[in-house]
């Protein structure tokens, strides 16, 4: 996509696909899609792609366990949580990953809040300890 308007604090789309680039040539990065490819689920150039969005959001899901990528990311890690301003010691990196996925569901028009939070918690337990391909939470 060549669009060269200004998305999430100035980057343009072109920026961001350049981070994805530099994000894909990661070390964690290439050994999750080296297990997705085993797996038989190709990662192709268009699997993870920048979109100029007029929401103020930073990124989000089209589909699949958002759950599991907030828990497997690192994103929830205590550190981060701290420079968000979320103070909370025990319990941070779950309340987190809840969090996120909510966020991330409530830009589905067709998914009221109570039956976002009725599915996260239906799967919770399954795919938050689903660590899969890493032996344990990153």
């Amino acid at each position: 996509m060549a669009e060269s308007s200004t998305i999430n604090k100035g980057s343009t789309v072109e920026e961001c696909q350049d981070m994805i680039r530099r994000g894909l040539r990661t070390p964690m990065v290439k050994f999750l899609k080296e297990h997705l490819e085993k797996s038989g689920c190709r990662i192709g150039d268009n699997f993870i792609k920048a979109i100029h969005c007029d929401q103020k959001i930073s990124g989000g899901y089209a589909r699949g366990r958002g759950i599991r990528a907030g828990h497997l990311s690192g994103d929830c890690h205590y550190k981060r949580e701290l420079l968000r301003g979320y103070l909370k010691i025990r319990g941070h990196e779950q309340e987190c990953v809840k969090r996120r996925v909510m966020k991330s569901m409530s830009g589905n028009p067709n998914c009221s809040e109570s039956a976002s939070r009725d599915a996260m918690e239906a799967i919770w337990d399954v795919c938050y300890n689903d660590t899969k391909p890493f032996d344990r939470a990153p």
